[in-house]
């Protein structure tokens, strides 16, 4: 599910990255691109390993089931804001988007350590590589508005 979801956003930010991306003000931090093709399938892969461990605890069990909602809830919103940046190219709403994101991620990360601690250590990259989206994001939005 979490590799499918990178899937889908490559086809959004294919033609953007090229065009409309490329040609926008960045500031000092933005990362070269091709970082995000290396850091997001990374990432996927932890968030899967560990939403597949808490599904392991019991997929019966509420506290389970509410982690994993959570888990797919952040999931959700993690794909819709590449369409908004790069398919929309709104990036204001991209970062109302990606800061509901980050707030769904640390709910997931809470509710996880509830039920199994080394869980969460596997989201920590992921809430700080979003946590440094979010900054770039809202440069983006001030540089080129």
């Amino acid at each position: 599910m979490c590799l499918l979801t990178g899937f889908l956003g490559y086809f959004v930010t294919t033609d953007s990255v090229t065009t409309w991306y490329a040609n926008l003000s960045r500031p000092s931090f933005t990362p070269p691109d091709w970082t995000f093709g290396v850091v997001w399938p990374i990432l996927y892969v932890m968030m899967g390993i560990s939403a597949f461990l808490i599904w392991n605890r019991g997929i019966e069990k509420r506290q389970v089931k509410v982690a994993l909602r959570l888990f797919v809830l952040q999931l959700v919103l993690n794909g819709l804001w590449t369409p908004i940046f790069f398919g929309l190219h709104m990036m204001i709403l991209a970062l109302v988007e990606i800061v509901l994101l980050w707030a769904a991620i640390l709910m997931t990360i809470l509710a996880f350590w509830r039920i199994s601690k080394p869980t969460t250590f596997l989201l920590l990259p992921y809430i700080l590589w979003v946590s440094f989206a979010v900054a770039l994001n809202a440069a983006l939005y001030f540089l080129n508005r």
